[in-house]
């Protein structure tokens, strides 16, 4: 069974490192020092870490007159109210404004599942990769995770991390970079394309391997950057593979299922199926619960496909998940 590590602290590490190595470096939050893993960059440097309390949309202005005055803020919150509370906010003094500001919205998706619809963060793909101008990334390992935070306080403009406190295994090799609006290919594939984002990665990893088991080849795209989107890779996918699932930690309506059949329709129109939260509050129950309700499961995830190929379910061998 593949260790399985919280990224988080890959990001809080990576941060801490900006932080310690340029000046121009503040953390601002909304009360979110703990849900953040934000605490050891306030004990080793407490004048560059800015907390604000319950106070989104203030904390957006705030980031846009930090980056104003020369610095390069990140705004740590949960994604369910950094992207809720404050999206015109994020509009217009980020997007609109070019302002230089990294929004990290924590523990996104389903994560707060106990807690309920109010915390769930299923719609904030839908709502941030509308916007011009604003980068929307989506790491799916600590790795990955790590370096989307050294290229977003490279970037010149406003970025969106989309951070999740799920465990996952590393999905990439050690020599692994990660580029702005490239997509991934894990695996090879000739059949079906699986393309996943975040939490959602290693599922679909672990869904090819099933299918495999059913003659079936799937390819997997680890799609991290939403917007701006590669659609050279969705194409060639289109075309090669002639048939496309889409898997996210997110509702169905507007995210990357969205992002990508947007894509498919105008260019290479394929058979596809989007999967995720299909356009309703989820329910109350512990993210595993959750995944198992919407088959977000390796499982759910090759029946998914096999469905959209019209493959009968011949044998299913045994998975080790790392679940």
């Amino acid at each position: 069974m593949s260790e399985l590590y919280d990224c988080r602290i890959a990001f809080a590490q990576a941060l801490l490192e900006l932080v310690a190595s340029d000046p121009r470096v503040v953390v601002v939050t909304n009360d979110s020092v703990g849900s953040s893993n934000i605490a050891h960059i306030r004990e080793r440097f407490p004048e560059r870490v800015i907390n604000l309390g319950i106070a989104e949309q203030n904390m957006i202005g705030v980031g846009a007159g930090l980056a104003n005055g020369g610095k390069i803020p990140f705004l740590c919150g949960a994604s369910c109210f950094l992207t809720g509370r404050a999206l015109e906010q994020i509009k217009v003094d980020l997007a609109y404004s070019r302002s230089n500001v990294k929004l990290c919205g924590m523990s996104a998706g389903l994560a707060y599942g106990p807690l309920g619809a109010t915390h769930h963060s299923i719609e904030d793909l839908a709502w941030t990769r509308v916007l011009p101008e604003l980068v929307v990334s989506v790491p799916a390992d600590p790795a990955e995770t790590a370096q989307a935070v050294r290229t977003a306080a490279a970037l010149e403009g406003p970025v969106f991390l989309r951070l999740s406190r799920m465990p996952v295994p590393a999905v990439h090799p050690p020599d692994y970079r990660f580029r702005v609006g490239r997509a991934v290919r894990l695996r090879e594939g000739d059949d079906v394309t699986l393309i996943a984002c975040g939490t959602m990665v290693s599922r679909a990893l672990d869904a090819a391997a099933l299918l495999q088991a059913e003659g079936v080849s799937a390819r997997v795209l680890n799609m991290a950057t939403v917007q701006p989107l590669d659609r050279e890779a969705i194409e060639q996918a289109a075309a090669e593979t002639g048939a496309i699932v889409t898997v996210e930690e997110h509702s169905v309506r507007g995210g990357l299922g969205g992002a990508v059949a947007e894509v498919v329709v105008a260019t290479r129109p394929v058979p596809m199926r989007l999967l995720g939260v299909p356009g309703t509050f989820a329910p109350t129950g512990s993210p595993e619960f959750l995944f198992q309700h919407f088959g977000l499961t390796p499982r759910g995830i090759a029946q998914t496909a096999l469905d959209l190929l019209n493959r009968k379910v011949t044998h299913v061998g045994p998975l080790r998940t790392r679940y």
